[in-house]
């Protein structure tokens, strides 16, 4: 498989002073159109309003940075308007219409994964806004807004024109959107940082899954996703995704280096990462990570709900499952050198703390 997996950064598509929307382009990074994955961010200003829109694809949402308030409108549903925060992870299936808003003077950032396998372009999230210049409203002539809302001329231009912003505006505090609502949170958001921990290894690394248990949204999205945290100089185990899922990583903070290996034993990424990369492993490819003195934290989505992995190091590993005499003839090595390479490690790990 001779493709292009070298970590990108997202680049600018619109905004102003209300804020910026940035997305990762299939023709910088092949791998989006290859797992038909979008990627996408949010960053609000102060009074800055994302304006009401759906999506052609379904999504995780983490919230990367800041807080501020999120609506939801399900199908056929009430809107749902939710406090959100720094951890803070969303499943948004096929058909929910959205809007963000932040009236803190941190900057708001909110990171979108999904699957474009049934959009209009692969790798690639296309919005549908119900507002604005570019709003489907200005589709449709004055006589069929005017029919379906029974509106007169007047006020059918006054709705369709006032809004001269493109999807992110600047409020002057003339308006009051609505407050979150009590209970509201409860199955629309898990924060990776204060749920129960799924690995916790001392000097290691931490990791929290999101999966149909904790988050049953997912389910609709048909994505799994995690928060792994991992600590300085600590080591993430090479593994795989052992039931045909792409794996799509965005570099929370820190740094660190990766390699990737693939068919025939060929390395086909070896790389530094740095916050804000997003980069992505092929099915069944193995990746491991070691990560700098500061430490490194990622957000990754997999393309399947409730995702297995396969790791190739620890007391779990497939190493360690096999018959030593099959690793000794496998690796044509004598008893002794098989008995060293099973003893090394003994931990039920996933994350492997420096050398002393």
């Amino acid at each position: 498989m001779d493709i292009d997996l070298t970590p990108q950064l997202s680049k600018k598509v619109y905004g102003d002073n209300g804020g910026s929307y940035y997305s990762w382009s299939p023709s910088e990074l092949p791998m989006l159109r290859e797992g038909n994955i979008g990627a996408a961010k949010l960053a609000l200003e102060k009074n800055g309003f994302a304006t009401p829109r759906y999506s052609d694809s379904s999504k995780v949402a983490y919230v990367l940075q800041g807080s501020g308030v999120a609506g939801i409108v399900q199908p056929e549903s009430e809107e749902k308007v939710l406090a959100i925060k720094t951890g803070d992870a969303l499943a948004l299936p096929f058909g929910v219409v959205t809007w963000w808003f932040n009236k803190e003077d941190t900057e708001l950032v909110i990171l979108f994964l999904g699957d474009t396998s049934k959009a209009h372009k692969a790798g690639e999230f296309t919005d549908f806004f119900l507002t604005g210049p570019n709003g489907i409203f200005t589709g449709f002539s004055t006589e069929f807004v005017g029919r379906a809302w029974d509106l007169d001329d007047n006020n059918v231009k006054t709705l369709v024109g006032k809004q001269p912003g493109k999807g992110i505006v600047k409020l002057d505090g003339t308006i009051t959107l609505p407050a979150p609502k009590d209970g509201d949170r409860k199955g629309m958001v898990l924060n990776c940082l204060e749920a129960p921990l799924d690995v916790d290894i001392k000097n290691g690394g931490r990791v929290v899954v999101l999966n149909t248990k904790n988050l049953p949204l997912v389910g609709e999205v048909g994505l799994g996703a995690d928060l792994v945290r991992l600590d300085g100089n600590a080591m993430c185990s090479p593994g795989f995704s052992c039931d045909s899922a792409f794996q799509v990583t965005y570099v929370v903070r820190g740094s660190g280096r990766v390699q990737v290996v693939g068919v025939d034993g060929k390395r086909v990424l070896e790389t530094t990462l740095k916050a804000g990369n997003l980069f992505i492993v092929p099915r069944f490819f193995v990746v491991s990570k070691i990560c700098d003195p500061e430490g490194m934290d990622w957000f990754s989505i997999i393309t399947t709900p409730n995702p297995i992995f396969t790791h190739m190091a620890g007391s779990s590993s497939v190493w360690k499952a096999l018959s030593s005499t099959v690793l000794q003839a496998a690796f044509n090595v004598d008893a002794e050198t098989e008995k060293l390479f099973r003893s090394k490690r003994t931990s039920d790990a996933i994350f492997f703390p420096p050398p002393n």
